[in-house]
């Protein structure tokens, strides 16, 4: 094989593990399957995620590496913390100053239910509303149409309401005062104002080390075998995709958007994948391991061919988001996570555990903002995917 051809394939492994694997959550009542459980103690975290949580919570190496056995141990827990509340499940969520779950259960649990979640090792809120009650009041709430000034809605499980995030400058429009009024009526609501409105995060065509499919630049997301998943926004089933270099690397296969914000692309042609999320030189690569999904108030990471790496924290599962061009996307997770143009598709990991791909959000990496993702448990289980890992 000539010289070039082997150069080539190299760094196609780091073009398809562009935005977080070479190429290599959900609703709060139910949970998808992940693909492996590692133990908490099976693996250390790598130096490059714990240089990012460093910089980025301005933690200690010692307290970041606390932290992150916390939130394994919260996210071992969760499952067994649900089942024991039954019914009378509230949600749940990463309490970071504790360094411990918080599980809501309804007021009216009788005092063994209360015993049986705290057994797991989980603190214990009571609240008013089930999360099944809230996810069916949030339904509602999706059934309304809403006007551009509305951003986004979910379930918030620590405040247990339905949140409605509205663009500053909107608030007082009458199509967001009468969505707002109708969506009281559907939920418990609490209205929170964002300063501009969401958009999806693929980038027209510019140097960097993503894929292209005509000329819009999106970000790789997880290495799948045969694959990769990424973005829906990015390309329509049957389009092509090519490299860094313009050589051709596959096809999309599936992809859905708006509703969801999903896709899966096929490779060849000399092209691998591998179970790594690119560190872009900021800090270390980071092998992927499995797909438990993190709770929120977790820290979680992303990575894009714009913007490279960035860390934050789980703001809430199962969240609607109404993007500034009208698509509606459902059953988003929302960050606290910076993302630009061009990030679309990339992949967002806790520890070294794949939580799904890039969709949009607002604000940029210069002042800050929220971004989305698509949870990547749902794009396995629709097409029958395994993702790759180590």
């Amino acid at each position: 094989m000539r010289r070039s051809r082997l150069r080539h394939l190299g760094l196609a492994g780091l073009l398809v593990l562009g935005s977080l694997t070479a190429v290599g959550t959900l609703p709060a009542s139910a949970a998808e399957a992940p693909t492996h459980s590692p133990s908490s103690s099976e693996q250390p975290a790598s130096a490059g995620l714990l240089d990012a949580m460093q910089r980025d919570f301005g933690l200690t190496r010692a307290e970041a590496e606390d932290r992150l056995a916390a939130e394994r141990d919260a996210t071992g827990i969760e499952p067994a913390a649900r089942r024991a509340a039954g019914k009378a499940f509230g949600g749940s969520w990463f309490d970071a100053d504790a360094g411990r779950l918080t599980v809501a259960v309804t007021s009216d649990a009788a005092p063994s239910t209360l015993r049986a979640v705290r057994a797991t090792g989980a603190e214990v809120r009571t609240v008013q509303h089930s999360a099944q009650q809230l996810d069916a009041a949030k339904a509602r709430v999706d059934r309304l149409d809403a006007p551009a000034g509305v951003s986004s809605w979910r379930v918030d499980q620590a405040t247990n309401k339905v949140v409605v995030d509205v663009v500053a400058a909107e608030r007082a429009d009458n199509d967001v005062q009468n969505f707002l009024k109708q969506a009281r009526e559907a939920a418990p609501v609490t209205v929170r104002t964002v300063p501009s409105a969401p958009q999806t995060f693929a980038a027209g065509t510019v140097g960097g080390d993503p894929y292209y499919t005509g000329n819009v630049r999106c970000s790789i997301g997880f290495s799948v075998h045969g694959g990769f998943v990424t973005a829906g926004h990015c390309g329509r089933a049957g389009a092509g995709v090519s490299g860094w270099d313009r050589s051709y690397i596959g096809t999309f296969q599936g992809s859905s958007f708006p509703d969801n914000d999903y896709a899966w692309v096929s490779v060849g042609s000399g092209w691998w994948t591998v179970p790594v999320v690119l560190g872009w030189g900021t800090v270390s690569d980071q092998l992927v391991r499995g797909s438990n999904v993190a709770p929120v108030g977790a820290s979680i990471c992303r990575s894009g061919s714009t913007t490279h790496w960035h860390c934050g924290t789980v703001l809430a599962h199962n969240e609607t988001v109404n993007y500034s061009d009208g698509s509606v996307v459902h059953q988003l997770t929302k960050t606290s996570v910076c993302a630009e143009g061009g990030d679309s598709g990339g992949s967002f990991i806790s520890g070294d555990q794949a939580q799904g791909v890039t969709s949009g959000g607002w604000g940029n990496c210069s002042s800050g903002g929220e971004t989305w993702f698509q949870p990547v448990n749902e794009i396995l289980n629709r097409y029958g995917l395994t993702l790759h890992t180590a």
